[in-house]
């Protein structure tokens, strides 16, 4: 005997797919906006409301390659890289060993300073900024790169050292108390033992890492100087402020240019992405 079917069900389910699609697209809106902007006429950006041009116009990613205030737009990228690259492995490194020193080592002092370290999750970051722009000042390190990433390398992230802490504590003692019986020490145990099975939350957290260090504009504004250190977020203001009369093709050209690595990355991962999210430990 089979159970019957509700009949509003079909309809509550085509209701909730064309809510989804309208929130999609209400959320895509200003990227292909942007993207098709990009290659419109000058005379079209903001005259005409038609979201397709009129005909294909290169001119400005032209432009927008030839870079800004004698600085090519390569370099731009490379700064960009330098910092991300940088600031993920800074991470990596340094939130896994604090993690696992908080969720496995027993020492003095490690509660209070967890729970200093979650407290720094509630300072904004304008609060810190003038006595940390201060020491770099004193040090003669303005117009630097470490400024930037010289915390990366200080577990100063506590947001990925607590998701690392929990992903750590869900994986099995057994594991450490064997590798103890066979003569490992806490660096052996971490590095051959904890490290290669942290792979999903060192995944998520170089993702997100790379994605906020990419677009990050506030914090190279504060501390960098010249142009030919300027990354892309930088680089855009520069180049908007920079031209007397705008060129609104050059500079969505600019912005879609520093838009498709960070799409790229994230398409490229995004699986390794869900995985790392999901994963909370080891089962079994």
């Amino acid at each position: 005997m089979s159970l019957p079917v509700s009949s509003g069900r079909p309809g509550r389910t085509t209701l909730w797919h064309v809510c989804a699609l309208a929130v999609l697209c209400v959320l895509l809106y200003p990227l292909v906006w942007v993207l098709t902007s990009a290659v419109k006429p000058a005379d079209e950006i903001i005259s005409s409301l038609d979201m397709l041009p009129s005909h294909l116009d290169w001119s400005g990613f032209s432009t927008a390659s030839q870079g800004i205030a004698d600085v090519p737009a390569w370099r731009f990228f490379t700064n960009s890289l330098i910092l991300a690259i940088g600031a993920v492995i800074g991470n990596v490194l340094s939130c896994s060993i604090s993690a696992y020193a908080f969720a496995r080592l027993r020492f003095r002092g490690r509660g209070p300073m967890f729970a200093v370290m979650i407290g720094t999750l509630l300072l904004p970051q304008h609060l810190l900024l003038i006595p940390q722009y201060i020491i770099f000042q004193k040090a003669h390190l303005i117009d630097t790169y470490v400024p930037l990433l010289l915390g990366k390398f200080l577990a100063v992230d506590a947001f990925f050292v607590f998701l690392m802490v929990q992903f750590v504590r869900g994986l099995p003692r057994d594991l450490d108390e064997a590798a103890l019986i066979d003569g490992c020490g806490p660096f052996r145990i971490f590095g051959h033992i904890v490290l290669p099975l942290m792979r999903p939350a060192l995944i998520t957290t170089s993702i997100f890492t790379f994605i906020w260090s990419w677009n990050d504009f506030f914090t190279p504004l504060i501390y960098l100087q010249s142009p030919d250190k300027y990354p892309l977020p930088i680089a855009l203001r520069l180049f908007v402020d920079a031209t007397s009369t705008q060129d609104y093709g050059a500079m969505l050209a600019m912005s879609v240019m520093s838009l498709a690595p960070v799409v790229i990355f994230f398409i490229a991962f995004q699986r390794l992405l869900v995985e790392g999210a999901s994963t909370s430990g080891l089962k079994g």
